[in-house]
């Protein structure tokens, strides 16, 4: 019976390992990708002549954005486009003075002869796709540019992107993301990297394969007979820029990636903070496969994009296995070291290699591409891979979430406004609220450091620099989280902390990242 149970333990160890395995060799099929076609470089059919631009609306939605607002309305008036042919909606359900800032600002603008609206709702029914629906059917525009509260577009944003619209079978056009506070703090630097690696490979290795890709909620621009042709925007998950962007493809639509152009945008600047956004986009992807995956695969459409799709919208669940993994390195390496069974070596090695040299290399290209060096990558890796495994517990729980919950409550990523590394020091409130779960990874810290020091008594020598990014990464994500709830002030409750507590006005029924 005891060996049994041993043979059970080596099956699932090496089975999890296995399943990781698979979504490492999908990452290496997309570097091999992006590879091939590296050179590429993304150019519209033709450009249009200056009389025959078509009238863009830009849509900038916020919710409590106090330190941003500003910045953002300021950049989107200053887009180098005819002004007869530019609309400004700000989208605001803000619950603060957020209110009065970007009321005030759209004000001063329209004095100035700029075309701008503002709109707030005193109810966030359908938080952000919510607002996007209604900024659409008040639109002037054909087509419809949106900027998040966190970016700033350069000016030349909208001629950039319009130019790829004179193919008529073209429904979005997304371009990359930029870093304003890359260089703040090694949370930053490796968030960066972790970005750089969806942009600058997923998105291009998809795009050119012709494969499905998702526009990312903001620096993109849609034609909006697409939005509405696609079922227009919907609220039933929490990455409703994901779900649109595969039900626009399912209807036809083909879309243009232009990595050429790189609008900047800030980084959440503190662990928690950073945690809530990968979590919103960890569960919203689970919830767009629960949503669509059937969909997806009875369409008429070919296999390699069915393919592409399920390993895209199911990534965030291989969080679950890591976190299998990490539960059973202990009981794997006490009970091999009693079987003395080097055959299992044949299968530990090619699994290791597959899943973390498939990591290594992908982000390793992935920033020299985006303007770093391999030197300065191969020194953060450690640490950005162990913060991809310490936020194992975050991204798992959004998974379970994803697949068997039905809360689509859309939670905001605070933003500071600073790109320089002086944030204000006035964020109570607009920090990442501490999460519960970080219990989960203090003990998940210690059973794995546990793990480290049984492994180097026992010279296992093979298991410990596997091990190790296991305890730093849980280490790392677990105590930076507790660290800042015992540094953040005790403010007295502030607008956006009432809104959070006030009960849904959500219409729908309560039934999409790190990126993948």
């Amino acid at each position: 019976s005891l060996l049994i149970v041993q043979s059970l333990v080596i099956v699932l160890y090496l089975f999890t390992l296995a399943v990781l395995a698979v979504y490492g060799l999908h990452r290496s099929a997309l570097l091999w990708g992006y590879l091939r076609t590296r050179r590429l470089r993304a150019t519209p059919a033709r450009r249009f002549r200056d009389d025959e631009l078509p009238v863009i609306t830009v849509q900038l939605p916020m919710f409590n954005e106090r330190f941003v607002a500003e910045r953002l309305i300021d950049a989107a008036a200053k887009l180098d486009y005819p002004a007869d042919r530019l609309e400004i909606q700000v989208l605001d359900d803000s619950t603060d003075d957020t209110v009065m800032i970007a009321g005030a600002i759209c004000e001063k603008l329209r004095r100035r002869g700029v075309d701008i609206t503002y709109l707030h709702r005193s109810e966030r029914v359908g938080y952000k796709a919510g607002a996007l629906e209604e900024g659409l059917r008040r639109s002037k525009g054909e087509l419809v540019l949106v900027f998040d509260a966190d970016f700033v577009p350069m000016p030349s944003a909208a001629r950039d992107l319009v130019h790829f619209f004179t193919d008529p079978e073209i429904g979005m056009v997304q371009a990359r993301w930029g870093h304003l506070n890359r260089d703040d703090s090694l949370l930053t630097r490796c968030q960066a990297m972790l970005l750089d690696g969806h942009f600058v490979i997923e998105h291009a290795a998809r795009h050119r394969s012709g494969r499905f890709f998702n526009f990312n909620g903001t620096a993109g621009m849609w034609r909006k007979t697409a939005i509405a042709d696609a079922g227009g925007w919907q609220h039933d998950t929490v990455t409703e820029d994901m779900d649109l962007s595969y039900r626009a493809q399912l209807a036809g639509w083909r879309f243009e990636y232009v990595p050429e152009v790189c609008v900047p945008a800030e980084l959440p600047g503190d662990m928690n903070s950073f945690k809530s956004q990968q979590h919103r986009w960890a569960k919203g992807s689970v919830q767009t496969a629960r949503k669509l995956l059937g969909r997806i695969i009875a369409a008429p459409i070919p296999w390699p994009i069915k393919r592409e799709a399920f390993f895209h919208l199911t990534n965030n669940i291989a969080y679950l296995f890591v976190l299998l993994l990490a539960l059973l390195q202990l009981p794997n390496m006490l009970i091999r070291r009693h079987m003395e069974d080097p055959r299992l070596l044949m299968l530990d090695v090619p699994l290791f290699w597959a899943t973390c040299g498939s990591v290594a290399a992908f982000y390793l290209v992935a920033q020299r591409d985006a303007g770093g060096s391999y030197a300065d990558a191969l020194k953060r890796l450690p640490v950005m891979m162990g913060l991809g495994i310490g936020l194992a517990v975050n991204n798992g729980r959004a998974a379970i979430e994803g697949l068997f919950g039905r809360d689509v409550e859309f939670v905001r990523t605070p933003k500071r406004g600073a790109s320089d590394g002086r944030a204000s020091s006035l964020l109570a409130g607009y920090r990442g609220q501490w999460p519960w779960h970080n219990a989960l990874e203090l003990t998940l810290a210690l059973y794995c450091t546990a793990t480290l020091l049984v492994a180097i008594a026992t010279r296992s020598w093979a298991s410990v620099p596997f091990i190790a990014l296991f305890s730093g990464g849980f280490l790392y994500v677990g105590l930076g989280s507790l660290l800042e709830a015992l540094r953040a002030p005790k403010p007295a409750q502030s607008a956006d902390d009432a809104s959070a507590q006030a009960p849904s006005t959500h219409s729908s029924p309560r039934p999409q990242s790190m990126l993948s």
